[in-house]
């Protein structure tokens, strides 16, 4: 297995690098079909990203009002619970936006219910035929220290699930119900980005970059667009840690 494509960069440089990516592919996205769909991630890594395209220079540089949001997993919680994904980019970033147009995850829901009614609008704003996957222009990931992307954890039966678009995952600590997009829909993207900063990275990106991945595969190695791009965005402490040469701010 080859080893995944890479940058890493300061703290403060991997954010506006992932800020112009998004932008970028955004506004291609739009120039040639009109429309742009775009999955973000929770977590604490791409907060300052959502600070940061919140602020009136990069408000004009994203085509926000024809960009659909979707979200990658959100933890089975009402929207304005602290642990919500998508109450914390609302807060950080929607909010401030004269225009969005969001789909997200309805984790006052029982699990499996949101995760149908999920599945639903992707086929609806998708146009999709039974058996077809979403395309998304780009889908922003992180990775938790255990290797997991998305709500897909080692050893649980979402990390599996081949049939569906989306599933319930189950996390090893509170909220443990997740709502996830699923592997193959991860791999039909257009772009897939990895945003990881931090030394307690290190052990799952040496398993993935030196290791081939593991025995079993971590989740997160299991992300390889079929047909798209792939990125890991990584921050130096990162990089670091898991013994990766360093390479050139872009």
């Amino acid at each position: 297995m080859n080893q995944p494509p890479y940058e890493s960069h300061d703290p403060d440089i991997l954010t506006l690098r992932a800020a112009e990516l998004l932008a970028r592919i955004a506004t291609d996205a739009v120039a040639a079909r009109g429309v742009a769909h775009i999955a973000i991630s929770g977590g604490s890594t791409p907060r300052p990203l959502f600070k940061l395209l919140a602020s009136p220079e990069w408000e004009a540089r994203v085509p926000w009002a024809h960009t659909h949001i979707w979200w990658v997993d959100e933890r089975c919680v009402p929207p304005d619970d602290p642990d919500s994904n998508y109450g914390v980019a609302f807060a950080l970033l929607f909010q401030h936006l004269p225009v969005v147009i969001t789909h997200r995850i309805h984790g006052e829901e029982s699990p499996w219910q949101a995760a149908y009614l999920y599945e639903q609008e992707l086929v609806e704003s998708f146009n999709l035929w039974a058996g077809a996957w979403p395309r998304f222009d780009l889908i922003l990931l992180g990775m938790g220290t255990d290797g997991h992307t998305a709500s897909l954890f080692p050893g649980t039966d979402a990390l599996a699930e081949r049939d569906h678009r989306v599933t319930v995952g189950h996390a090893p600590a509170p909220p443990r119900d997740r709502v996830s997009l699923t592997l193959p829909v991860l791999n039909q993207a257009a772009h897939v980005i990895f945003l990881v900063a931090g030394e307690n990275k290190g052990p799952a990106l040496t398993t993935i970059f030196h290791q081939g991945g593991g025995d079993p595969p971590l989740p997160a190695s299991l992300v390889r667009p079929e047909d798209g791009h792939l990125l890991w965005l990584l921050d130096t402490t990162a990089q670091q840690a898991a013994g990766l040469d360093l390479l050139q701010d872009c």
